[in-house]
């Protein structure tokens, strides 16, 4: 891959810089299935595209971008061996076998509605000796679990491309055991930034919340997490906040190349004309300053998360 495409779930984000997938430009090259109204879509009740999948070397370097460690740290201090998880929406798996070596002998069950995804995390589960990891192909809306049966669910970059926020909630809910926990960290597109600017970069976070809306997404759902999770009965949500950064000269191709080989590319721009959240001339002008950015001294990235942890209330 070559500063590979990443997205899970709904809709094109360019922002979801964690959840590794190669689902709009394959390692082979190839480009998926077009979904609604031209956009690429992944994960969606409109299709699910096939991809050649593999694991070249830059792809797994871009896996190391992702662990629980990190993406999941203010999950962590509330795990312990023994305790069952559910990672929804859980990609390639990255962020899920560090969840599952923190619950051994635990199990950790993976879901995710892009089966491509699914045989990756099971190969990467299988790779790393995690043989409490199971992963299958689900619906978070329509969960394949018995009521109770888990002590915690966990979800990164998912509620934001899930239209019907309340009902991904409520199912959860259902599978959580009485004073399960429930974890989530979620983007918030209007606290994100790439600087300097260039008088037009701005306008690319613009575009962006555009066509997460446009598909009925929520770009700023990380801030809206605490009011959701009490929203669905969840009792005492704690909220809090984060950035990953993008800085070092690796980072910054690597953001360029996200920008220049997927946002900037006639699929997605295509998209966003036909929708109304640009024109031909601003994505030329974005193609213009990424290019300036690219070797900017103060090139610099960051993407903000909210993040919320609550428990479903005992009886």
């Amino acid at each position: 891959m070559t500063a590979g495409v990443i997205l899970t779930q709904r809709c094109p984000n360019m922002a979801q810089l964690c959840r590794i997938g190669i689902e709009y430009i394959g390692i082979d090259g190839n480009r998926p299935q077009r979904g609604r109204e031209g956009l690429a879509m992944t994960a969606s009740a409109s299709g699910t595209p096939d991809y050649t999948m593999g694991f070249s070397e830059e792809f797994l370097d871009i896996l190391k971008r992702c662990s629980a460690a990190i993406q999941a740290a203010h999950l962590l201090p509330h795990l312990k061996p023994g305790l069952r998880v559910l990672d929804c929406g859980c990609g390639p798996g990255s962020i899920s076998v560090g969840l599952a070596d923190a619950v051994a002998p635990g199990e950790m069950y993976g879901i995710d509605m892009e089966e491509s995804q699914v045989e990756i995390a099971k190969s990467i589960a299988a790779a790393g000796g995690h043989d409490n990891a199971i992963f299958q192909v689900a619906d978070v809306i329509d969960l394949p679990f018995e009521d109770n049966f888990f002590d915690v669910a966990h979800c990164h970059n998912l509620l934001t491309h899930v239209p019907d926020t309340q009902a991904a909630l409520k199912e959860i809910m259902r599978v959580l055991k009485p004073g399960g926990i429930i974890s989530a960290r979620e983007m918030i597109s209007g606290s994100s930034f790439t600087h300097p600017d260039l008088g037009a970069i701005h306008k690319s976070w613009d575009m962006l919340q555009d066509l997460l809306e446009a598909d009925e997404g929520h770009p700023q759902m990380g801030r809206d997490l605490k009011n959701q999770f009490a929203q669905a009965g969840f009792a005492e949500p704690q909220a809090t906040a984060a950035f990953e950064s993008y800085s070092t000269p690796e980072e910054v191709v690597f953001i360029y190349g996200i920008a220049k080989q997927w946002f900037l590319t006639p699929e997605i721009t295509e998209a966003a004309i036909k929708y109304g959240a640009s024109t031909q001339q601003l994505c030329d002008a974005l193609a213009v300053a990424y290019d300036r950015w690219k070797d900017h001294p103060g090139a610099f990235c960051a993407v903000a998360y909210g993040e919320c942890i609550a428990h479903k209330p005992h009886p």
